[in-house]
């Protein structure tokens, strides 16, 4: 996935993952592995494993990603 996608494609994105467990607005841990696995997969190469990701994404300890929080992730990727 390159950087370049609408807003429209991005929340396309996290929905189609959103919605395989649970609250289909929210991404767990197991999505959002499978988001980046499928998406980005040069993101988890490196010093970065999905905890910290998954840490630095769920600003308000919810244990879930929601769309706004998603979109740190993209901000991240796109820099």
């Amino acid at each position: 996935m390159t950087a370049k996608k609408s807003p429209e494609e991005l929340k396309s994105i996290f929905e189609k993952y959103a919605a395989k467990e649970g609250d289909p607005d929210q991404l767990s841990k197991d999505e959002l592995k499978l988001l980046i696995q499928d998406e980005f997969p040069s993101l988890l190469k490196g010093p970065s494993t999905l905890d910290d990701l998954f840490k630095e994404l769920d600003k308000n300890g919810d244990g879930e990603i929601s769309f706004q929080e998603f979109q740190v992730l993209v901000k991240k990727i796109s820099q």
